[in-house]
């Protein structure tokens, strides 16, 4: 066990922490966020018109194209909305003009989306030309980086107005960014669009298949037992895997067609973060009525933030980081979960995700809100309770016996 929190700590941490702080992965990260308003809204459209009531669907029948409007309209420019946020948080990281840098990151994947036929293909600004974005702003902040550091902009006199005389430093890199796709796409024909979605395809696959979400939950497990905090340290690589996933989702949802992913926005957030990472919950319900006085009080502090979906108090209060008593339940209960609900959901039993609820969203009722009200979700919810608790039982018990004989001796 030594060895394996060694090898915990010396090797497989300081890589993964390295990427977490990434700039430009951050950037990812921090930019997504700009898409949630529109998500969660437009979830809230598909959650209102969809709920399975025999009278409420009659009612809302007259009206479902109006809703589309909603759905489709936040929805579908989740991809322009990622440019704008990726553009922005990437030129500020850059200590940049963030604005400029969201201005030209949008520019480049507008252009980048017209077809071979030259009118502009808005189905790009969906969940299909996500990566697409964040490749368009790269490059573009990457080129208004180039000529700002090199000082190859347009200065004007310091009485103009600093919003005008910021716009004037972008103009150059500016025209260079047109250029560059402008060439990309009309004289040389080729589809950024397609391309990228082509080098990401992979990726796309593995993060749906049941091998890529086990290796990927394994992952932010042992981040979290190290001490790291494994959700948010790969955020930024996974985020817009799942949001894509998501809309496709949604959109296809809404259009009453096959739900095409598993693994969308949701699927770990809900289905095995129950009560947190590691499903944690239940190890706080057993400390809520332990023989141990520390426990029992810790118990009574982790539980109201443990059913939002918080577990910071227990994992390191417990505690579960470097702990070899209860990192085995913690590491492999989500495992379990993952390839049960995984199994559920491809064989049509429950619904993927496909609306946006927040991660916040307590057990039962967050899946239940998700999947477009399959009540199976919610009983599938509880069920995962059940064996969250089972899996976290005897390690409990364990942990809360020397805790008791610690007490003991403090007394004494």
């Amino acid at each position: 066990m030594d060895k394996f929190m060694n090898w915990i700590q010396n090797v497989l941490m300081p890589p993964l922490a390295k990427v977490g702080n990434n700039k430009y992965l951050v950037s990812v990260r921090n930019g997504l966020v700009m898409t949630l308003p529109a998500v969660i809204s437009g979830s809230v459209f598909l959650i209102i018109g969809n709920i399975p009531i025999p009278a409420w669907t009659n009612f809302m029948k007259p009206y479902m194209n109006a809703i589309g409007v909603a759905v489709n309209g936040s929805f579908g420019i989740i991809s322009l909305l990622a440019a704008i946020g990726i553009g922005y948080e990437l030129a500020k990281s850059l200590e940049l003009d963030a604005i400029n840098g969201a201005g030209l990151s949008t520019m480049a994947f507008v252009v980048a989306s017209f077809s071979s036929k030259l009118t502009l293909d808005t189905t790009n600004f969906a969940s299909s030309g996500l990566f697409t974005a964040i490749i368009c702003a790269f490059i573009s902040v990457l080129i208004l980086n180039l000529f700002v550091k090199r000082n190859w902009v347009i200065k004007l006199p310091a009485g103009v107005p600093a919003a005008v005389s910021h716009s004037f430093v972008s103009l150059i890199p500016g025209f260079i960014v047109l250029l560059f796709f402008w060439t990309l796409r009309v004289p040389l024909h080729f589809d950024i669009n397609l391309f990228i979605q082509s080098i990401f395809h992979p990726l796309l696959f593995a993060m749906n298949s049941l091998p890529g979400i086990m290796f990927y939950t394994l992952l932010v497990s042992l981040l979290w037992v190290g001490g790291i905090h494994g959700d948010m340290t790969l955020e930024g690589i996974s985020d817009p895997i799942f949001l894509q996933f998501l809309t496709a989702n949604g959109l296809a949802y809404a259009h009453h067609q096959a739900i095409p992913y598993i693994t969308s926005s949701g699927f770990s957030s809900l289905f095995v973060n129950v009560g947190g990472t590691g499903a944690t919950i239940m190890l706080v319900f057993w400390m809520l009525s332990s023989k141990s006085e520390t426990y029992r009080s810790l118990g009574r502090v982790a539980f109201p933030s443990a059913l939002f979906e918080i577990n910071e108090p227990v994992i390191f209060g417990f505690p579960i980081v470097m702990n070899p008593i209860t990192m085995i339940p913690f590491i492999i209960l989500p495992q379990i979960l993952v390839v049960l609900t995984y199994i559920l959901m491809a064989i049509n039993w429950i619904r993927p995700a496909v609306t946006m609820v927040p991660w916040t969203m307590p057990p039962i009722i967050g899946p239940l809100m998700a999947t477009g009200w399959d009540w199976r979700a919610g009983v599938w919810s509880a069920i995962e309770l059940v064996i969250a608790g089972a899996a976290y039982y005897p390690f409990f018990k364990t942990a809360e016996k020397q805790m008791v004989i610690d007490e003991q001796k403090g007394e004494n």
